[in-house]
């Protein structure tokens, strides 16, 4: 099925406006890399102060080139930019990338013409990418519709190839979009298409992903992303790369204030709320990385490697301390390097000198890679089920000798049985990364890097699509009459609460001392007793709650003092009554809490809760709503989790009704996302299994 962006990344045609005779000036080398680069279609170069331009055949204006254009890639002065795309459109050109700078990255009527340029893309229905862009490459169709030196072609220079599969490339800067592309080709990796968005006037991050995602020849994704803007069509693409199970790696700037501050002003974009785009990832399965070279790392390994089906590690070398050092380097990912069992250690023993080792790290020794020991170790590691992926380490720095056969290692590697990745403590030479690209190795230099891409892997083969959130856990009522005041109280927000069919416990708020029987005759004792004012939402800072009342006697001695601290703490506030309720039973302390998030919308939040909550910061967040499994998965990745499952001979928790709950409120935030800012409940108390949750205090804080 034909994709809406075809034309855009394979044009049959692509015009030049603002060409150049001059190659050391963009307009130049633009047209120099499509040349370079053997770009099959008709180049039209548009200049009226030329008639023609390395031996073509240069237009006033496309208006008289009279033919069919797929692309017009656009480098002229920023104030003339907008009457060339009119002109575009005027003609019928489907597609154009804007390279020409100064528009919102420099705010005032800069930013007032880029604004122009997305008005004319929606009234045309002419794809825009950019400004500010530089450009995009197509490796299959030979597009390099940039001026990158990253593609430019070296007369007699064979590019480096070791992988079939290709990863595609978008990223929000386009120096760091053609960095991944430089590192890519030093690695021998192969790529389909590198885009830099530009400002994305029109065409935005989640769009060209959406792209990538659907594209028979892109097998891994990487993004480079300061924020996204086409947030819904990228949170479509997002779900499709996580069922067609396509891996994403994407890196995120513009965490820190500082970060931030830089993203806004280079893209004139405001950079989300850094959580959110974590929470974000999670759900859709996203491989985190921040840094290059690690990026670069985890997409060698995912373009030459099938996933694992668990996480133990055999760690191969040619010299004990660095075997030594890569068993730490994988434990310290939370990977296992098992002791292979005796008849596996026998086997390779026979392979080896008597002074090597097979117990894992696996020492083969400089003999034994003589002897082919090293090879016939590989082979039998890869079809063995005592692991899951091999880490081999050796020394790669010479320019005539490999350790390995290209007959021998190719098949094994070709079988896809497991990962095997290639690391050298030495700085490989070009020769070595030539032979093993051969077999289809793709050679890191980096020991940190080729361990956590292995844990990446790990991690991602685990990872399951979430299941769609069930509107059904939570009742379709109108809840309009509980958010007409313009703050809520904990009374109110538990009303609200109970009104969209969440359970809690049975309680009173008692307004006079003469509701106080029958509040005590529906709590029972022991109880407990809150004062309650929309304008006080932390209570016991005011000396406004009080605990395990056993007594008639003391419920009205505390009714008295609730009333006379809050008196004296906020004089001015509005008091509702005193809110009565039964004490809770023991149980796991958990917080769960919503918000909205100014990119994504709704965030459900999970974690350790009551007076440590911000103490620890354990907490997950994902994009509201989710389902009872999601909430599970969230739960299990608290560093708390341990206390859920019956840490240390404690019964195990009701995490099935905790994960419910989650689920309701996760529902609620996303059904009232335009009325309500927040929801807390904190804490909730997990009881035993079979035994529920108790929500023991609870605040609704409605948007402004």
């Amino acid at each position: 099925m034909p994709h809406p962006l075809d034309t855009f990344f394979a044009p049959h045609s692509i015009a030049l406006i603002g060409a150049s005779r001059d190659h050391e000036k963009i307009p130049g080398r633009l047209l120099a890399m499509l040349r370079k680069n053997e770009f099959p279609g008709k180049i039209y170069p548009i200049n009226p102060n030329y008639d023609d331009i390395d031996g073509l055949k240069c237009f006033r204006s496309i208006a008289d080139i009279g033919a069919a254009i797929d692309l017009a890639v656009i480098i002229i002065p920023a104030r003339s930019v907008p009457a060339a795309l009119q002109q575009c459109a005027d003609v019928g050109v489907k597609n154009a990338v804007i390279i020409s700078s100064g528009f919102a990255e420099e705010g005032g009527e800069s930013a007032a013409m880029q604004d122009e340029i997305a008005a004319l893309a929606r009234r045309t229905g002419m794809r825009i990418s950019g400004p500010n862009a530089e450009g995009f490459y197509s490796s299959v169709q030979r597009v390099a519709a940039t001026f990158s030196p990253a593609v430019d072609v070296k007369p007699g220079v064979v590019p480096l190839a070791a992988t079939k599969r290709r990863i595609g490339i978008v990223a929000q800067s386009g120096g760091i979009g053609f960095a991944y592309f430089n590192r890519a080709k030093a690695l021998g990796v192969a790529v389909s298409y590198v885009v830099s968005a530009g400002n994305e006037s029109d065409l935005g991050a989640g769009e060209f992903l959406d792209y990538m995602v659907q594209d028979a020849s892109t097998d891994v994704i990487m993004l480079f992303i300061e924020g996204i803007r086409d947030v819904d069509k990228f949170l479509v693409a997002a779900k499709r790369a996580a069922e067609m199970k396509k891996p994403v790696i994407v890196t995120k700037v513009g965490r820190s204030g500082a970060g931030e501050r830089a993203a806004a002003s280079h893209t004139a974009s405001m950079a989300g709320w850094s959580a959110a785009y974590d929470a974000v990832f999670a759900k859709f399965g996203f491989i985190v990385s921040n840094d290059l070279d690690e990026a670069m790392a985890i997409a060698s390994v995912l373009t030459t490697s099938p996933l694992p089906k668990g996480d133990r590690v055999a760690v191969l070398t040619v010299s004990g301390g660095a075997g030594i050092w890569g068993a730490d380097t994988a434990s310290l990912q939370g990977l296992q390097v098992p002791e292979l069992s005796k008849p596996i250690q026998d086997e390779i023993m026979t392979l080896l000198p008597s002074y090597g080792s097979a117990r894992n790290p696996i020492d083969v020794t400089a003999q034994g890679v003589t002897s082919g020991g090293l090879q016939k170790s590989i082979d039998l590691l890869s079809t063995s089920g005592e692991v899951d992926a091999i880490l081999v380490v050796l020394s790669m720095s010479s320019e005539t000798r490999m350790p390995f056969k290209e007959d021998e290692l190719k098949p094994v590697l070709r079988a896809q049985h497991k990962p095997v990745v290639f690391y050298s403590y030495t700085l490989p030479s070009d020769f070595a990364r030539r032979e093993l690209a051969k077999s289809g190795v793709v050679l890191l230099s980096g020991l940190t890097h080729a361990g956590t891409a292995l844990r990446r892997l790990v991690d991602y083969a685990r990872f399951k699509a979430a299941a769609p959130a069930d509107a059904a856990v939570l009742k379709e009522r109108d809840l309009s009459a509980h958010l007409k005041s313009s703050a809520l109280s904990e009374a109110d927000s538990k009303a609200l609460l109970r009104a969209a069919g969440i359970a809690l416990p049975e309680e009173m708020l008692v307004t006079d001392k003469s509701g106080l029987d029958a509040a005590i005759a529906r709590a029972g004792f022991p109880l407990v007793m809150k004062i309650q004012s929309p304008e006080i939402p932390h209570k016991s800072e005011v000396g406004g709650v009080r605990v395990n009342i056993t007594t008639k006697g003391e419920v009205f001695l505390a009714y008295e003092a609730l009333l006379a601290n809050v008196r004296k703490a906020r004089p001015d506030a509005a008091i509702q009554g005193v809110l009565v309720g039964p004490m809770a039973k023991k149980g796991v302390e958990i917080i769960i809490g919503t918000l909205q998030d100014k990119t994504f919308g709704p965030m459900v939040m999970v974690g350790l809760g009551g007076i440590t909550t911000e103490l620890f910061r354990d907490v997950v967040y994902r994009p509201a709503p989710v389902s009872a499994g999601e909430a599970v998965g969230m739960l299990d990745e608290l560093k708390a989790a341990p206390l859920l499952h019956g840490f240390r001979g404690a019964p195990k928790a009701d995490v099935a009704a905790l994960a419910e709950l989650i689920a309701q409120l996760s529902l609620l935030a996303a059904r009232l996302r335009d009325e309500v800012a927040e929801i807390e409940v904190n804490p909730v108390l997990v009881h035993p299994e079979g035994r529920g949750v108790t929500i023991v205090d609870a605040l609704v804080v409605k948007r402004n």
